[in-house]
């Protein structure tokens, strides 16, 4: 189909309102839309399944500018295409209360599938949507019946590709056979420092060959008779997920900017932007100008759209005849609702001096929730021995004509794409942020584990999740220095810290087995935030509730789960608070025992979450943390950073600041300080200060 003017007039429109946007707010980038805009067009006109009017609905594709910084090109497509994004808003770019701000964000802007901005995150959040979409159909489509049947098409640049978390991701990609994703490459040799000769001079193409990838080159990137051609071979390649290298030019159309770096990051300038407009044949005024050619033919989307869905919804009407059950929990899970019933089987357990890890317990909890909720799935970094996250039974995702050997079937169920355990490797950036895309997608509930020192790795992915205000569950083993042996490496000391520095992510770390499963039922009600679930390896006390306060209390962050005895002096509030996480509340308890034995009245408060506390009323923290008891002692195996705010000037931590070490875990927890003896003698030392 050769270029026709209209082609050019429309592509020529989008460039235009991407740079007089970026202009007014004098900031932004406008050297992405006038190279990339051509490809854009093609796939949005020609190929992207997509309505406009109904941005949410299901089986449209997916569309990720992994590039976020030009954003403007995204903004002027959903525009002209008519999404509910006014030309004021785009007028309003990169301003305070805008739907335009400066990188796409998820929930600002109907038809913005994820948050980009941060490098190679988008590209790595596509193999999620690809995962979640192969999932959905293996379990829900029938022989003529296909209810689940659509694409993820990304551009992505060169800084995407130079960010560890794309590679690890097209790594994945490639070995799980995504043929539904297809990424556009922005070749244009530049970044935001200079020519991409500097620093980037390896073949994008070969090393994605390697990946088992198909790789096109399309020489020319305003060339829309090869740029069609490649995106169907690429949708006509169903094996192999695909990366369409497109040479474009940045600042395309600029006389002085052009296939320079100041096209990058930086408006063009008034009288360059009338230049540019001016060199593609554009009207040069006024501002915001859409020919209502173009405007008329962008606007097809509309009918296009609607007649695409409502096709759809005739498939889907046929399909609920003929498969009711499966209709009714397919709908189920796209609304985000739960059977009834859903947590009767998470398992109650016993009092037990000697008890059992909260990873044992978190993989009980979890198994037993996935047998009600169809739209778990996860897995780890190559860690299921360890994080005890493997669901039993419910089979592996994974190509099902690969041949594995003696590994096939290993958790049970085989190898198929309707297989829930999700293998993901060495590559725990790729896995946080791929659990984000199946999360954006719709109708999947992920949860990823790997070591609670690799949350590190993780980071970048979980406060996307947080920001993005995404459903995803991040189970985290090993929580402390007593996993032990492994040595400071693999122990994590600032890690929960980090964390709870991350707002709107719940972090929470439970004390026993059954707070384990309070937690776990926290996670999965709690849809509007990502929580972290951040486990022991070793065994910890099942303590006795009928001693001690339930373990329901875990829903508000903390309780008080042994109190005072009472006092012959008739006083109420005790003579010092002692706080504990994880498995040091084990320690708060024996302490207040012997405590208790030289007279002095002490209260055990378990606080599993901090962040679920903060969001009582003042009264009930009130109620726990008395303001009048200024002597409190908080015990966790971390640093101290944070613990001010709960154990006030007169209070005191006991806290690791230092890395740790390697040597039997008992050994660890003694030499740092972590015994009753110790909690005891900090406790008497404060009361000692605090009476003088």
């Amino acid at each position: 189909m050769p270029t026709s003017n209209l082609d050019q007039l429309s592509i020529n429109t989008i460039r235009a309102l991407s740079i007089d946007a970026v202009q007014k707010a004098n900031s932004g980038h406008p050297g992405l839309p006038l190279g990339g805009a051509p490809m854009a067009y093609v796939l949005w006109t020609r190929f992207l399944k997509h309505n406009p009017a109904n941005p949410k609905w299901f089986d449209r594709d997916r569309f990720i500018l992994s590039g976020g910084h030009g954003s403007m090109l995204l903004y002027s497509l959903l525009h002209l295409t008519g999404y509910d994004l006014s030309l004021e808003e785009i007028k309003n770019f990169r301003q305070w209360g805008s739907q335009t701000p400066g990188h796409p964000e998820h929930g600002f802007a109907p038809g913005v599938d994820v948050t980009t901005g941060p490098l190679g995150q988008g590209f790595a959040n596509g193999v999620g949507f690809a995962i979640a979409e192969a999932y959905l159909a293996a379990r829900y489509n029938r022989p003529e019946h296909e209810i689940v049947n659509h694409f993820t098409y990304a551009i992505c640049t060169d800084g995407d590709l130079m960010e560890g978390v794309a590679s690890e991701a097209a790594s994945l990609a490639g070995h799980l056979k995504l043929g539904k994703l297809i990424y556009l490459y922005d070749d244009n040799k530049i970044s935001l420092a200079g020519a991409t000769n500097l620093t980037f001079s390896e073949n994008v193409g070969t090393r994605f060959e390697a990946y088992d990838w198909q790789v096109q080159r399309v020489d020319d990137g305003n060339d829309l008779d090869a740029l069609q051609a490649a995106l169907e071979n690429a949708r006509a390649d169903t094996t192999r997920p695909s990366l369409i290298i497109v040479r474009t030019h940045i600042g395309f159309g600029s006389p002085k900017k052009q296939d320079s770096f100041e096209a990058h990051g930086s408006p063009l300038g008034a009288d360059e932007v009338k230049a540019t407009k001016k060199n593609l044949g554009f009207p040069e005024e006024p501002a915001f100008f859409i020919p209502g050619e173009a405007l008329e033919h962008f606007r097809e989307a509309l009918d296009k759209g609607s007649a695409q869905e409502q096709e759809w919804n005739a498939k889907f009407s046929a399909y609920a005849s003929a498969y009711p059950e499966l209709a009714r929990e397919f709908q189920m899970i796209l609304r985000g609702e739960k059977p009834e019933g859903w947590d009767a089987d998470i398992p109650t357990f016993k009092p037990d001096e000697k008890g059992i890890s909260t990873r044992v317990a978190g993989g009980q909890i979890l198994n037993a929730l996935a047998k009600h909720l169809p739209n778990i799935i996860g897995g780890s970094a190559d860690l299921d021995p360890s994080t005890m996250t493997a669901l039993k039974g419910m089979g592996d995702f994974e190509p099902s004509d690969i041949a594995h050997g003696d590994m096939q079937g290993s958790v049970g169920g085989g190898w198929s794409y309707a297989g829930r355990n999700i293998h993901y490797g060495v590559r725990e950036h790729a896995m946080g942020a791929a659990a984000n895309g199946m999360a954006l997608h719709g109708g999947i509930l992920p949860f990823t584990a790997t070591f609670f020192t690799f949350s590190d790795y993780m980071r970048p992915a979980m406060r996307l999740a947080a920001l993005m205000e995404q459903h995803v569950i991040f189970v985290f083993t090993h929580d402390s220095i007593a996993l032990g042996e492994d040595g400071p490496t693999h122990q994590p000391v600032e890690h929960l810290a980090a964390l709870r520095a991350i707002p709107n992510l719940s972090v929470i770390r439970p004390a026993d087995a059954n707070e384990t499963a309070v937690a776990w039922r926290v996670a999965v009600e709690h849809a509007r935030n990502p929580t972290a679930l951040v486990l022991t390896r070793q065994n910890v006390p099942t303590l006795d509730r009928s001693a001690y306060a339930s373990a329901e209390n875990l829903v508000r962050g903390a309780y008080i789960l042994s109190d005072a005895a009472p006092s012959t002096a008739l006083r109420t509030e005790p003579d010092i608070i002692l706080i504990g996480t994880g498995s040091e509340v084990q320690l708060v308890v024996g302490a207040q025992k012997k405590l208790a034995e030289e007279g002095i009245r002490a209260r055990v408060v378990s606080m599993p979450s901090w962040d679920l506390f903060e969001q009582q009323s003042k009264e009930y923290r009130d109620s726990v943390f008395p303001p009048n008891v200024r002597a409190r002692l908080a015990v966790e195996a971390g640093v101290a950073q944070g613990w001010s705010k709960y154990v006030g000037d007169k209070g005191d931590v006991l806290s690791i600041e230092r890395f740790g070490a390697s040597a039997p875990y008992q050994v660890l927890f003694e030499k740092f300080g972590y015994t009753v003896e110790n909690v005891v003698a900090r406790a008497k030392e404060m009361l000692s200060e605090y009476k003088s």
